[in-house]
């Protein structure tokens, strides 16, 4: 028998070590979305009394019996400086699909994310809070150096990380790649850059768009920049000013959707 090659095994190890990650999730918020999403598989429930009686229905349609613990003694492997409300749900991330899945146009002016090591699990909550809002695909990263499903990453989110795709790649410039084979427009967030956001990305308004942002500091890698075919900024009143990774998603994303509606009088009936 031929040997496999050492990109096949190593492929192998990632998917079972992706078949036996789990996820707490905590929060009275957090847990009530999950318990709610059929997509979720779900694997342990731990409640106090109080937050059982809070999470009665969503208890009782998720077919789970859950662990009453006394609230002092809530011993689930979460940090214990977590603000868990009394609840939290052992589960498996969410698997949403490929890239080329999740984001194919079909015939719509498609708005997706990607994010470019960003890797601290409340910016990236944050983020997929104003995706979701702003009706954005998806929101990319890699699997390296950006923050992973976690308990305090779906607290940030705020219920998002159970509605929101959040596609974790191998790889950003291949997904990047992808996306322009598939017709979208990407679009680099960069300070320096010398066209402003709003007309910026009014050029891609009959296109899917695809806007990158960086981590705060370093800002894009060289190759995620290359890839881009435009960088914009968002223009600041002073000579000094920049906005945290997540505030300038949400500005980008406003941006871009307005640049997508229709005049006034033109909406169909």
């Amino acid at each position: 028998m031929a040997k496999k090659p050492g990109w096949a095994i190593e492929k192998e190890r990632s998917k079972r070590a992706g078949s036996q990650e789990t996820v707490w999730l905590f929060g009275t918020h957090a847990v009530r979305d999950a318990l709610r999403n059929p997509r979720r598989e779900k694997l342990r429930l731990v409640l106090t009394r109080n937050a059982a009686d809070r999470l009665a229905g969503e208890v009782s349609a998720s077919g789970m019996t859950p662990e009453i613990v006394d609230p002092r003694k809530f011993s689930v492997p979460i940090d214990p400086q977590s603000v868990h409300q009394g609840a939290a749900l052992e589960a498996k991330p969410l698997e949403w699909g490929s890239v080329s899945e999740v984001c194919a146009p079909q015939g719509e002016t498609r708005l997706v994310l990607a994010l470019d090591r960003v890797s601290d699990p409340h910016n990236v909550g944050a983020i997929l809070r104003s995706a979701e809002v702003f009706g954005a695909t998806a929101v990319i990263a890699p699997h390296r150096h950006s923050a992973p499903e976690t308990g305090a990453l779906a607290k940030t989110a705020s219920g998002a990380l159970e509605r929101q795709p959040y596609l974790r790649i191998p790889n950003l410039a291949n997904a990047l790649g992808a996306l322009k084979d598939m017709g979208y427009a990407v679009v680099g967030l960069d300070g320096e850059a010398d066209h402003d956001l709003a007309p910026g990305v009014a050029d891609f308004s009959n296109r899917p768009l695809a806007l990158v942002l960086g981590s705060e500091g370093p800002g894009m890698r060289e190759l995620t920049r290359k890839l881009c075919d435009r960088h914009v900024k968002i223009p600041s009143a002073g000579g000094f000013g920049s906005l945290n990774v997540s505030n300038a998603a949400a500005v980008a994303l406003f941006a871009a959707v307005q640049t997508r509606r229709p005049p006034k009088g033109t909406e169909q009936e």
